[in-house]
């Protein structure tokens, strides 16, 4: 019996468009995990509703129960669940030693592991059996390099076979890993990986990207000059079978790293792992805020392992037999959601390069041709297929297609009207959001629920999700502040080299309500107990799903000589990524003139991404600043987004109110622009 498509006439928010039937539901992960619950612990839910709350409640119980359903291996036990049910500074798992790798590598049959293509086409298979000798070689190389446990190993590197590989390797020997989509600039990169002072750095010699090759080769030594942590720069060829390393230093080939267990390759090294506690570094991400060098955030073994069995199996609804894809590049987190499907034996689908190459229909017929269950993706991709007028459904084979899954922004109602119009009636759409933060989602999908336009089926189990007023006070029905008002294991182990008393930390998460994490985003839940997000609620940008401090923007502009001060704004919301505006302050007798404009876009192209080049750019004659002299970017966005500038800023919080007059100007023209 299939899942049926109700109420399509119409696309406001809240407008029932699928629900699953009664046989979906009972064959999916989750109601597999309800019927465990009641025969191994005597626990009975009738709702998805009634489950959140136990899971939410008893922290104990339920995150023990992930762990035994998904029957996590251990070296050690571990002696309690949640030693410390605090914000910051939650204990799970005391005495467990394990290794996120040795899960992710269960499986070695000849199941494919890995499906990777690129702009060009297929780029090969490997098998579960052909991962797991492949790791074990890469992990032979590293270990001859000197990388041992708790070193750092960092990756400038694209969404392909060998990035995964090493990260599997370094994660076996209880390494840590971080990386880079080769896209990102020298100085995005070099203020990442900086801070972590990796041993060991793995890059390629160049990527493709509509159609057209980027050599980064030179990027790569400019990066080398930043980081005298470095021990060796493994090249990876991508762009050319033998690329010419000459110009960096200590440079070893991915083929010689491969062959290094003793000249016998994969086939002469023997895969172990390193057993580690719970609570060991796995990886460094990295999210931006306003001020400072973009926040290196570190994940932990366990607690990643716990949440992504959990997320990817009983929220996705996947198991082995699936094909689990997301368009992302390894600078997102998205990269190592994905990565983690491998955790559950089933089939991850890599792919590199530009969605839209040659045309939107790229990553559609890709779904065809690798038998698709799961299509991961984000809204303004979605919201770019709306525009292009394609229809994958009617153009491609997507008959294996079970799920499709959005974030990076919010997914607007028409967006939810159109996959189900244009790629499939039947299937579990999910709109989910989280972060970089916590490495997952904390509202997302349901494969019990239907899926109502415009609105996140649930809140996940484990994150007690709840909407906040400025007052701390839970709202249902109205917006507020996205809080977690309870510990969850992938929660990050710390900010690298915060300091004693975790400050920046506390600072980032803790300091608008003590005791209850803060996320940033606005949050609207439902009475029935689905979510509606707003987007941020701070000045963070987004693009593409990629996020950017404006901090970033800013040391690369004002580096410029012409460049006084300077101001970004992302317009983006409900889904619509909107323009980025870049507004400067020039020096006396310069004038942004075209030549100048072209000057500054290529710099930030360049130094940044090309996701973030701004849409417009403006001259101004000072950028509006609080009395601290912070710039006021929140209460610039607001106006342009047509808020009275009255309501948008308090002027007595102002060094200098006339500056908010040309922004006035430039929303009043946005807005009789329509």
């Amino acid at each position: 019996m299939r899942g049926g498509v109700v109420g399509m006439g119409g696309v406001a928010e809240g407008t029932l468009l699928w629900q699953p039937s009664e046989a979906q539901r009972s064959a999916s992960r989750l109601a597999q995990y309800m019927r465990w619950l009641r025969e191994r612990r005597g626990l009975a839910f009738e709702s998805y509703d009634e489950l959140w709350r136990w899971s939410v409640t008893d922290l104990e119980g339920f995150w023990s129960s992930v762990w035994e359903f998904f029957e996590v291996r251990a070296h050690a036990p571990y002696r309690r669940v949640l030693a410390e049910r605090t914000m910051p500074g939650a204990r799970w798992f005391e005495g467990a030693r394990l290794n996120y790798a040795e899960h992710a590598l269960r499986r070695r049959d000849d199941h494919p592991a890995v499906v990777a293509w690129s702009e060009s086409g297929p780029l090969g298979t490997l098998t579960y059996a052909e991962l797991a000798r492949q790791v074990a070689a890469a992990a032979a190389g590293l270990r001859r390099l000197g990388v041992r446990r708790g070193d750092r190993v960092v990756a400038y590197a694209p969404n392909i076979p060998q990035t995964l590989v090493a990260l599997l390797a370094t994660a076996s020997l209880g390494a840590i890993w971080s990386s880079c989509s080769p896209e990102f600039g020298i100085r995005s990169v070099v203020d990442r990986f900086q801070q972590i002072e990796p041993k060991v750095l793995l890059a390629v010699d160049g990527y493709r990207y509509n159609g057209t090759p980027y050599p980064r080769l030179a990027a790569v030594a400019e990066i080398q000059r930043h980081l005298p942590s470095l021990s060796a720069t493994v090249v990876i060829p991508y762009l050319e079978p033998r690329p010419d390393t000459s110009a960096l230093r200590d440079a070893v080939r991915w083929e010689q790293l491969m062959d290094a267990a003793g000249g016998g390759g994969a086939a002469g090294a023997s895969l172990s792992f390193e057993p580690v506690p719970f609570d060991h570094p796995l990886w460094v991400l990295y999210s931006s805020g306003t001020t400072g060098l973009p926040k290196a955030i570190v994940h932990g073994h366990g607690g990643i392992l716990l949440e992504h069995l959990k997320a990817i199996a009983l929220h996705l609804d996947l198991s082995q037999a699936d094909r689990f894809f997301w368009f992302t590049t390894t600078g997102w987190m998205m990269w190592n959601f994905l990565v983690s499907g491998l955790l559950l034996g089933m089939t991850v689908l890599l792919y590199d390069g530009s969605p839209a190459y040659p045309d939107m229909g790229a990553l559609w017929r890709f779904a065809e041709a690798t038998r698709m269950t799961y299509f991961g993706t984000s809204a303004p991709y979605i919201q770019a297929c709306m525009k292009a007028g394609i229809e994958p459904g009617r153009a491609c084979d997507l008959s294996a297609l079970r799920g499709v899954g959005s974030t990076g922004a919010p997914l607007p109602p028409e967006g939810f009207d159109w996959v189900y119009r244009q790629v499939k009636a039947d299937l579990l759409l999910g709109s989910v959001s989280g972060g970089t933060d916590l490495c997952t989602a904390v509202v997302g999908s349901c494969p019990l629920l239907p899926v109502h336009a415009g609105e996140i089926q649930c809140r996940m189990l484990g994150a007690r999700v709840e909407a906040y007023d400025e007052a701390g006070r839970p709202l249902v029905g109205q917006v507020g502040e996205l809080v977690i008002t309870e510990p969850m294991p992938s929660m990050p182990l710390f900010l690298w080299n915060d300091g004693p008393g975790m400050a920046r930390y506390r600072a980032t998460y803790f300091e608008t309500y003590p005791g209850v994490w803060r996320h940033g985003d606005w949050i609207k839940i439902t009475p029935r107990g689905s979510c509606v997000i707003y987007g941020r609620s701070d000045s963070t940008l987004n693009r593409g799903g990629v996020r950017m401090g404006t901090s970033e923007f800013y040391r690369v502009v004002e580096e410029m000589p012409e460049v006084v001060d300077s101001l970004v704004v992302d317009t983006g919301q409900l889904g619509r990524e909107g323009q980025l505006l870049l507004f400067v302050v020039l020096r006396p007798g310069v004038i942004l003139d075209e030549v100048l404009q072209a000057r500054i876009r290529q710099r930030l192209r360049t130094e940044l991404s090309p996701r973030h080049v701004p849409d417009a750019i403006f001259a101004v004659p000072e950028v509006p600043r609080t009395l601290n002299a912070k710039k006021m970017e929140v209460p610039v966005r607001r106006i342009l987004m047509g808020v009275p500038p009255e309501q948008a800023v308090s002027r007595d919080a102002m060094r200098n109110p006339e500056a908010l007059r040309p922004f006035v100007e430039l929303a009043q023209r946005l807005l009789q622009a329509g």
